[in-house]
């Protein structure tokens, strides 16, 4: 294998093909690893051409629920990766106009793997924290605008989505994420 070929990422579209799982190749030995988790030509030859201008890093205990959040205004596109830990990212298209309005995509991704989660705009997004603690970084084409924040409920019965909790098993959440709006009425894109 060449040392380009080596080096390569590859990018592999889920459910919602818009959304989409990356692996990077990580190179472990006797001292750690090393992954290159960003790289604008490769990305942008697969259809991500994003320009990123906020990086933000989050710690949660085990059962944090963070989300579904998005910006009806200045929508942000984020690469969520985990940088400690493993946790069930999930992203909801909230574009009226797609065929796929409504429906979700969750995969799990651990610091183990080198995987992160495009999200691109006009979705929601949220993480549940599977590991004790999980430290989650994530890169963001807009910054943030707190007034043109939504939250989407994380158990709307419309979405139905499946979290991996146990039977009876309570996210911890924000405040703002308890409060979250059902799909029915929550603001969405066009």
């Amino acid at each position: 294998m060449s040392a380009a070929a080596a080096t390569r990422h590859r990018f592999e579209p889920t459910a919602l093909p818009e959304v989409v799982l990356v692996h990077a190749p990580l190179y472990a030995d006797a001292r750690g690893f090393f992954v290159e988790t960003w790289q604008a030509e490769r990305f942008a030859a697969a259809g991500i051409a994003a320009r990123f201008v906020q990086d933000n890093h989050s710690r949660s205990v085990r059962r944090t629920l963070r989300g579904l959040h998005y910006q009806v205004r200045h929508a942000q596109g984020k690469l969520v990766r985990p940088i400690r830990g493993r946790i069930y990212d999930v992203a909801v298209d909230l574009r009226r106009s797609s065929p796929r309005f409504g429906r979700w995509v969750g995969v799990t991704l651990s610091d183990e793997g080198g995987e992160a989660l495009w999200v691109p705009p006009g979705f929601a997004h949220g993480f549940l924290a599977l590991s004790e603690t999980a430290d989650v970084h994530y890169k963001c084409t807009d910054v943030y605008w707190p007034e043109h924040e939504r939250v989407l409920r994380w158990d709307d019965p419309a979405l139905a989505i499946a979290w991996p909790l146990a039977p009876g098993e309570e996210p911890l959440l924000a405040p703002r994420d308890a409060a979250g709006q059902a799909l029915a009425g929550a603001e969405t894109y066009a």
